[in-house]
């Protein structure tokens, strides 16, 4: 699959199915997080898997919006520190393993709302790091994977040489 039809395909997954994923496939995953460009090549973020069923029940726990998170396989938090703000690489990151997860069949979703003080805590992540977020990774049911995107056009938000001014395929 190709970087763009793997961007139009991926959908946030919150559904999964029970089976592992393949030890080949996380190291994929991990690895695209590793090799992401970063400023001044500082590689500020830091993976850690979590696999434990009651380890990843808790971490669910702590997410509002993320109790999905304790049905999933394994999740990924992604932490960053130094002495620039690392939540832009950290980020970066973090698309880079959610585009390999899904050529490797796997899905995921970035999880926003996550009390990070105590999951900093239950991982033993450094305070003086930040914890960005922690994603789930599985097979997706076939639901989840089933779902649509709506995008708008991209004549409602690229522009050429000024905002307002419409952007067009051609120039002429």
């Amino acid at each position: 699959m190709g970087v763009l039809e793997t961007i139009r395909a991926r959908v946030a997954v919150r559904e999964f199915l029970p089976e592992a994923v393949p030890e080949a496939s996380l190291r994929r995953v991990l690895e695209a997080g590793r090799w992401t460009p970063s400023q001044r090549n500082r590689q500020p973020w830091h993976f850690i898997v979590v696999e434990d069923r009651e380890r990843l029940r808790q971490i669910g726990a702590l997410a509002p919006s993320g109790g999905y998170i304790g049905g999933a396989p394994l999740a990924i938090a992604v932490a960053a520190g130094g002495a620039k703000p690392p939540v832009f690489d950290a980020a970066r990151a973090i698309e880079n393993m959610e585009l390999a997860a899904w050529e490797e069949g796997l899905g995921t979703c970035y999880v926003g709302q996550i009390d990070r003080d105590a999951v900093k805590a239950l991982l033993g992540i450094p305070a003086e790091m930040e914890l960005i977020t922690v994603m789930p990774f599985g097979f997706p049911t076939p639901a989840a994977k089933g779902q649509t995107k709506n995008r708008k056009a991209l004549a409602e938000i690229a522009h050429r040489e000024r905002y307002g001014a419409p952007w067009s395929a051609g120039k002429g």
